[in-house]
């Protein structure tokens, strides 16, 4: 599917009064800039899990080592403490949040605002009011192949169908890229909500879920079919499709503003992001959305949620890339926080990221 370049070196910037004369584009910035005080860290909860994936995450470098601390007491400290510092917003993640349920309704009693990464095979307790992200990695037979996981989707469904706090969260790899065709129509007859992640090479992983150009440019085209046959339960957008299925990652796209990429520690996540591990403890050489990734495949939906949304001025150039970056806030904002819906998406050509340069 051809990129469309609207930036050229002979276009002039507008201003930004002159974006917002627009009714709808002034509408949409109106309900996402109010939520621009969302201050994330992101937090192991177990190092313990119930099935075992392929390119697992968690189950590389350091982390998985650490002692895990079940103690709720200590747990609400931290969560008072992160608040503190500033923190609003918390990614509670893996191993498996859902196999310590005493942690998780300790951090929510301090912390309400924030969202669970969860593989969905045990049910959390509605008394947890966070956004919960329920990993897909295919079908059935997919998931018990690669995830050593039975009926995992059809589980997730009795979970998690009509909860309002679920979106099901389907990833991408080299080898499951038709079957998300099957995959989303069983969630839509659900009612079920369902965004799209691109899987992101942890260090040293050479298998087969590992992308190449030919299945990025076919993951960019499913998406955007889907989204186009399903606009109602898909929380995505044509740029959301772009940024995460370039042959670019990431980093080289925007640049990364997690500790692990980012020196500075003046403003932003460079400043405030911290991933505690499951014995409290964090390290700052380290931290990122999803530790243990190898940063120029990254193209993680997690770690677009910050970095493509921190570069506001970058997608300023024209009505179409601030339409289009308005649309990658609003999914963002629809995947992440509870009680916010998305919107009709304003832009659904697709628009090739701005460099750096135009910042």
């Amino acid at each position: 599917m051809p990129v469309h370049n609207k930036v050229t070196q002979e276009s002039a910037k507008p201003k930004f009064s002159e974006l917002l004369a627009h009714p709808e584009v002034k509408a949409r910035w109106e309900k996402v800039r109010k939520y621009f005080f969302l201050r994330e860290s992101t937090y192991d909860m177990s190092n313990r899990c119930n099935i075992r994936c392929d390119g697992c995450y968690y189950f590389e470098g350091e982390k998985q080592f650490a002692r895990e601390i079940g103690d709720a007491a200590a747990w609400r400290e931290l969560m008072r403490a992160e608040k503190a510092r500033g923190i609003t917003y918390v990614v509670l993640a893996g191993a498996e949040p859902s196999l310590v349920p005493q942690l998780l309704d300790a951090c929510y009693l301090e912390m309400p605002l924030g969202s669970i990464a969860t593989n969905g095979f045990k049910k959390i307790s509605s008394s947890v009011g966070y956004k919960l992200h329920i990993s897909v990695w295919g079908n059935d037979e997919t998931s018990l192949r690669i995830r050593k996981a039975k009926d995992l989707l059809k589980k997730q469904i009795e979970n998690y169908e009509n909860d309002p706090r679920a979106v099901f969260v389907y990833t991408f790899t080299r080898e499951n890229i038709d079957e998300v065709k099957e995959v989303a129509a069983r969630l839509v007859a659900h009612g079920c909500k369902l965004t799209f992640n691109v899987f992101s090479s942890p260090v040293g992983y050479t298998g087969n879920l590992r992308h190449d150009d030919e299945s990025l440019s076919r993951t960019r085209q499913m998406m955007i079919e889907l989204l186009n046959i399903y606009p109602r339960n898909i929380l995505f957008s044509a740029y959301n499709a772009v940024a995460h299925t370039h042959q670019k990652g990431l980093h080289d796209l925007y640049g990364c503003s997690y500790p692990r990429q980012n020196p500075s520690q003046d403003i932003g996540l460079g400043r405030s992001f911290r991933q505690y591990r499951t014995d409290l403890n964090w390290d700052r050489s380290v931290a990122c959305c999803v530790p243990d990734t190898d940063c120029r495949d990254c193209r993680h939906y997690a770690a677009g949620s910050a970095v493509v949304t921190a570069r506001l001025y970058r997608h300023a150039g024209n009505l179409d890339t601030f339409k289009s970056w308005l649309d990658y806030v609003d999914t963002y904002l629809a995947v992440w926080v509870m009680g916010y819906e998305k919107g009709e998406n304003l832009c659904a050509a697709t628009i090739e990221p701005p460099q750096a340069a135009l910042s």
